[in-house]
C-alpha cells in the first residue's frame, strides 16, 4: 500500500543536499527521490555522487535528486563478456578494425546517449541542462567517455562520472550490433587494471542483469561509495595498443 508522500526537501543552490537515507522509502509513490531543486553546478554533482546520489527528471520538471534502494551494481570480477562477443572482440582486434578511445568526443558520445532511439522509449532523461552540466563536469576532469570503433565508425560508447575509483555508469548507446557492450568491455578493462572494483548501474535493468549487474542494499553501496571516492582518480589515458593487451588479457 502507498502512503502519503512525505515532506519533499526543495533546495536552493547554496543548500547541501539532505542526508541520502532520508530519501523516500518503498511505500512512496517516488521511492528512492531526495530533494529538488539546486542546480548541476559542478560542485553540486561532485558532492552528489560523493554521497550515492543522482539526477534525473524529464524536461520541464525540476532538477530531482535519487538515491535509490536497493542499488544496481556491476562489480567488475562479475562482468559477462559472452563467448560470441569475447570471439568478436578478438576476431576484431586481430583484424586491427577495433579500438577502445577514451574521452576523445565526449559531446558526440553524450548526445549520442540522448537522442539515439531505445526501444520502450520516447523521450530522454538526457535534457540539454543535463547535457551542459556534464560537458562541463567532463572539462574539470569527472565525467569520461569509453567509445568503441569498428572500421573507422563509432559503433557504441558510454559516459560515466569517476571520483577516485567510483565509477559511476550514466547512459549507454550503439550505433552498430553490440556497440556499447563493446564500450563497456573496455571500461570494465581500465577499472580491472587500475583495482576500481564496481560500476554504479543505478536502476535495474534486464540488460544490465545479462551482464552480471546486480541489486545491493543501498546502506552497502553507500559504504562503498564512501570509500571508493577518497581512493586515488583513475588515470583515463591509455594507448591503442595496451588496450588489445587488457581485453584480452583480463576479459
Amino acid at each position: 500500500m502507498v502512503k502519503q508522500a512525505p515532506h519533499l526537501i526543495q533546495i536552493s543552490t547554496n543548500d547541501p543536499l539532505p542526508d541520502p537515507q532520508s530519501a523516500w522509502g518503498h511505500d512512496t509513490l517516488a521511492p528512492g527521490l531526495l530533494a529538488i531543486g539546486g542546480g548541476l553546478s559542478v560542485g553540486r554533482l561532485i558532492q552528489a555522487y560523493s554521497q550515492g546520489c543522482f539526477p534525473w527528471y524529464s524536461e520541464g520538471q525540476p532538477v530531482m535528486w535519487w538515491c535509490t534502494d536497493p542499488r544496481m551494481v556491476l562489480k567488475v570480477n562479475n562482468f559477462r563478456l559472452h563467448r560470441s562477443l569475447r570471439q568478436t572482440i578478438r576476431r576484431l582486434l586481430k583484424s586491427q578494425s577495433f579500438e577502445i578511445r577514451i574521452d576523445k568526443n565526449f559531446a558526440q558520445v553524450i548526445h549520442a546517449c540522448a537522442y539515439s532511439n531505445r526501444n520502450g522509449q520516447s523521450g530522454t532523461w538526457i535534457v540539454k541542462d543535463m547535457i551542459q552540466a556534464y560537458t562541463e563536469l567532463h572539462r574539470q576532469g569527472h565525467a569520461h567517455c569509453v567509445e568503441a570503433w569498428i572500421d573507422g565508425q563509432l559503433a557504441g560508447g558510454l559516459y560515466c562520472v569517476s571520483i577516485g575509483r567510483a565509477v559511476f555508469g550514466e547512459s549507454m548507446f550503439s550505433n552498430q550490433p553490440n556497440g556499447s557492450k563493446l564500450a563497456l568491455a573496455g571500461l570494465i578493462a581500465l577499472c580491472r587494471a587500475q583495482n576500481a572494483h564496481w560500476v554504479d548501474c543505478q536502476q535495474n535493468t534486464l540488460h544490465l542483469s545479462s551482464l552480471g549487474a546486480t541489486e545491493i542494499p543501498k546502506h552497502q553501496f553507500l559504504a562503498d561509495v564512501s570509500q571508493a571516492t577518497l581512493m586515488d582518480p583513475l588515470v583515463w589515458e591509455f594507448e591503442p595498443i595496451y588496450w588489445e593487451k587488457i581485453l584480452l588479457r583480463q576479459l
